[in-house]
């Protein structure tokens, strides 16, 4: 028993961290309605500058300043901590006024869209500002003599300060929304602006106000507790974000109590899990201290239901317009033939700008089917396209099942497992589901993809896959000693073909019309005799098929599964450009695999301008944004609707002139 209680106490530190995190979403919500996925990365780019001005120098966050001002040597705890809290006030200030403030009525699906471009914006700086020291240590600041509980119960006593901190911070954040007339403004405005306003109190002063104090706690947590971890661009953005966004939908991201014991719980029932893996023979051996709290929310949420108040606001912003699906021959033969034209034309760089460009169409049109039709956030696609990756390595090369059998049935897995995932969006949706989705998402990376007794043996090169091939014709991109076989371009070509024409077949039939029924109003869809679980179930099993096949497609590119190649950063930076292209039709996305990381667009730009790839992630997270922002319908919906006006014109000026 007391090896477990030092394993209970010894998670203090990692459940304080999610405690305060937590806390700072609830902050963010309370004040503006949104719920910020980049929390933990600008927590994250807090810390990096306090370290690097540990180190003497200060990174300045906007590309075309200077790297750094070198200051020559350490400038000390107190003038780094003030600099870095200062960092981060403005941090809060000016993500607020330039991304969230403009988005304050949009729908759910905006903002989330938003947040998510922010986490790719802040993770590429970190990665272009700090390259040389991407994972450092932090010189220790909180005391770390150990203490002593009981005979044999010995600890470190910092992790205990920093759940002293949380104690303190929630205690602060709940006396100030009982007792201070801005709390209480700030609670009034959270279930409507208008009360804010009555009580003499601009929302947007609120808003403001609520995402300096929790980029300021996220901060200043951050700080505290880099000593104790090594710090890298993922640890707080993903490690520490996810659960704690679980502990904040257990408060319902309304109370603040809930909120820190949830968060303190996660971090310390995590560390008993590495205790619980030695000693008991059953208990997983991978993924348990990421997966199992995550399961336990997912449940919970089916469960409960619960979902996030709705922040009552002034005006409306509609969801972004679904068009209707025009299959034309000049549609299709068009870029077919540029694309088989380039390939077999063009040089073996271009070749694999275009095979870039053609798996993530097929990954955005999975969106576009989930988010686009149906309006269900998901967050966990490239999770769906993993599971028919390592799928088909397994019944390929174990198994011996051929091409086409092995892929089909790899992305019929990808299908189930979506149908798992998708399960709480008969409950909930919106933002609650994108938690619930990326928290799947994770769960099925850790338990699955890291996981020999599940994948088998992976050596350097990942889990081999073999070539399609039927018969003697071989479509792979390697064969013998002939490398970027256009091909393999040419396999790829055709299998996009055939599922965009599937995904516009399906708008324009009565499938499509269903969805949007249900996307629009769903209880009216049900009041018209549509059955709304059956309709959810079928829109997440076909977008984790279609996600499915984008993942078998990744494993006979590159001819091997690796984890590395359907983590949570890939399904983020995949919704990413889907939105960017344009998530509500079969163009938008065509134009998303053009805009695609690596596709022919970036590989175009880098050939004009060069040192493009290295701003590559973060070019993409600002053009999100701005899209979140200014053009919900994408880069496909703005030259459509250019398009729309310049035919009306023409037929104004020709019913004048006639």
């Amino acid at each position: 028993m007391t090896d477990y209680l030092f394993y209970l106490l010894l998670g203090s530190g990692a459940g304080a961290i999610i405690a305060c995190f937590a806390l700072g979403l609830v902050v963010t919500y309370q004040g503006s309605g949104v719920v910020n996925f980049a929390h933990g990365a600008m927590a994250m780019w807090v810390s990096y500058v306090y370290a690097d001005l540990r180190q003497g120098s200060y990174v300045f966050p906007i590309p075309g300043l200077p790297d750094r001002y070198h200051f020559g040597e350490d400038v000390g705890f107190r003038w780094a901590l003030i600099l870095s809290l200062l960092t981060a006030a403005l941090l809060g200030i000016l993500v607020y006024a330039l991304v969230f403030r403009p988005l304050r009525s949009a729908p759910a699906l905006a903002k989330v869209v938003a947040s998510v471009g922010l986490v790719i914006v802040f993770i590429s700086l970190v990665d272009r500002r700090f390259p040389d020291t991407s994972a450092i240590r932090v010189k220790p600041i909180l005391p770390r003599e150990p203490v002593t509980f009981s005979e044999g119960l010995t600890i470190p006593r910092d992790g205990l300060w920093l759940a002293a901190i949380a104690i303190a911070l929630a205690a602060a954040f709940w006396a100030a929304g009982k007792y201070l007339r801005l709390g209480l403004a700030t609670k009034a405005a959270a279930e409507n602006e208008k009360g804010a306003v009555l009580l003499g109190y601009s929302p947007d002063f609120l808003a403001g106000l609520g995402w300096v104090l929790a980029s300021l706690s996220g901060g200043l947590i951050g700080i505290l507790a880099s000593p104790l971890i090594q710090l890298n661009s993922g640890i707080y953005t993903f490690a520490f974000l996810i659960p704690a966004l679980g502990a904040a939908l257990i408060g319902k991201f309304q109370r603040f109590w809930p909120t820190l014991i949830a968060g303190l719980a996660i971090g310390m029932i995590q560390s008993t899990f590495t205790k619980m893996q030695n000693d008991f023979s059953w208990f997983p051996k991978y993924g348990a201290r990421e997966g199992l709290p995550f399961l336990v929310i997912i449940i919970t949420m089916v469960v409960a239901g619960e979902r996030l108040p709705e922040r009552g606001s002034v005006g409306g912003w509609k969801l972004p317009f679904v068009p209707p699906a025009k299959v034309t021959a000049s549609s299709i033969a068009v870029p077919f033939t540029a694309a088989i034209l380039g390939l077999l034309f063009l040089g073996p760089l271009w070749r694999a700008a275009i095979m870039t460009t053609t798996i993530a169409a097929v990954l955005a049109l999975s969106l576009v089917v989930i988010i686009g039709f149906g309006g269900q956030t998901s967050l966990a696609q490239m999770a769906f396209a993993g599971i028919a990756g390592f799928a088909l390595s397994k019944l390929a090369m174990q198994y011996d099942v051929p091409f086409p059998i092995a892929p089909l049935l790899a992305s019929v897995g990808a299908a189930i497992f979506g149908l798992i995932v998708g399960l709480p969006a008969l409950r909930v949706r919106g933002t609650n589901l994108a938690i619930i989705t990326l928290a799947g998402g994770v769960t099925i990376a850790e338990f699955v993809f890291k996981n020999p007794d599940v994948i088998g043996d992976i050596d350097s090169g990942g889990s081999k896959v073999p070539n399609p091939a039927l018969g003697d014709w071989d479509f792979g991109l390697v064969f013998g000693t002939k490398t970027s076989r256009p091909i393999f371009g040419i396999f790829l070509v055709v299998v996009l073909l055939l599922i965009a024409l599937a995904v516009a077949n399906i708008r324009r039939g009565s499938s499509g019309r269903i969805m949007l029924a249900v996307r629009g109003n769903e209880r009216a869809a049900a009041a018209i005799g549509i059955n709304i679980t059956r309709v959810k179930m079928q829109m997440f099993a076909f977008s984790s098929f279609i996600a499915g096949v984008g993942g078998t497609l990744i494993a006979y590119r590159f001819g091997a599964v690796s984890d590395l190649s359907y983590g949570t950063m890939a399904s983020l930076t995949v919704l990413s450009f889907a939105y960017l292209g344009g998530i509500t039709s079969v163009s938008g996305a065509i134009t998303a695999g053009i805009t695609a990381s690596a596709g022919v667009a970036f590989y175009a730009m880098n050939q004009v301008i060069g040192g493009m790839g290295r701003w590559e992630a973060f070019i993409g997270g600002v053009l999100l944004i701005f899209t979140a922002i200014a053009n919900p319908e994408g880069i496909a919906g703005a030259i459509r609707q250019q398009t729309a006006m310049a035919k009306a014109k023409k037929q104004r000026e020709k019913a004048a002139a006639g």
